[in-house]
């Protein structure tokens, strides 16, 4: 596997201590209440320090979704399920330190956080269930393989990240409402020499929409289903254009390990 140059770590994990300068999915659109069992995650230290924030899925009443370097270095996560926007805490810090559940992190065995790309996958274990009518799912293993690089073959992304971002010395400009946004991006490479056989990258522009800061983690469904295909991973440039990084959840690594959650 050809190694990736990744000129931004993540097209989506943003630091609380930046959420001023810079609170989504762009050029997207309100969620609502289309995937409820998407939220939104705070990383904390064990005494509730914020850490960053991702966006994940959960998949069953327990188990919430989302990437290796979102969980990485957590020692307790808050999440919250709200559509939003979610309202800044009065005191401007960022979240407020309880959401509508907490949870304990785990990362992928395999994570590297020096070539966080190649198992870049998380999961947070609920402190209590969470109840709705459906979750998220699981791919079949390898079944991305089939999907071939088209505008047609396009993916649904959610999150809770930035619907826009500028360079620095523009980062005023920022736009973040805290809002789960949705997009529909098309896929633009699978099992190439930039991708590998671990990731995969989708469009990102005006027309189809697509990830940036706040995004990580958060879920990549198949076409119109529920089925992550995988979860934001990486972006390429400071101003979420052109294409977002995708880590596939379709491998054996994967699914073998996230097995051991529902066991």
């Amino acid at each position: 596997m050809k190694k990736v140059t990744i000129a931004i770590l993540l097209a989506a994990v943003l630091i609380l201590s930046t959420v001023g300068m810079a609170a989504a999915i762009t050029d997207g659109e309100p969620d609502g209440d289309g995937h409820p069992y998407v939220g939104l995650m705070v990383a904390q230290l064990a005494d509730g320090t914020p850490l960053w924030r991702c966006s994940g899925t959960l998949i069953s009443p327990t188990i919430f979704l989302t990437a290796g370097h979102c969980t990485d270095g957590a020692e307790h996560v808050e999440l919250w399920f709200a559509a939003g926007p979610i309202p800044r805490p009065t005191d401007g810090s960022g979240y407020p330190f309880f959401g509508e559940v907490g949870g304990t992190p785990f990362v992928h065995p395999n994570y590297d956080p020096n070539a966080f790309y190649l198992f870049d996958l998380g999961v947070v274990v609920l402190d209590e269930p969470v109840d709705m009518p459906t979750y998220g799912a699981l791919p079949e293993l390898d079944s991305l393989d089939a999907l071939k690089p088209s505008r047609k073959t396009t993916f649904t992304a959610v999150g809770y990240g930035l619907q826009k971002s500028f360079p620095d010395a523009a980062g005023w400009k920022d736009a973040a409402i805290r809002e789960r946004m949705v997009a529909y991006p098309h896929l633009i490479q699978i099992n190439t020499g930039f991708t590998g056989d671990s990731s995969l990258l989708l469009s990102n522009n005006a027309d189809t929409g697509g990830t940036c800061f706040g995004d990580s983690g958060g879920p990549n469904f198949v076409g119109d289903t529920n089925v992550v295909g995988g979860v934001t991973s990486f972006g390429l440039n400071g101003t979420c254009g052109g294409t977002g990084g995708v880590y596939r959840v379709d491998r054996a690594d994967d699914l073998e390990w996230l097995a051991t959650f529902f066991e």
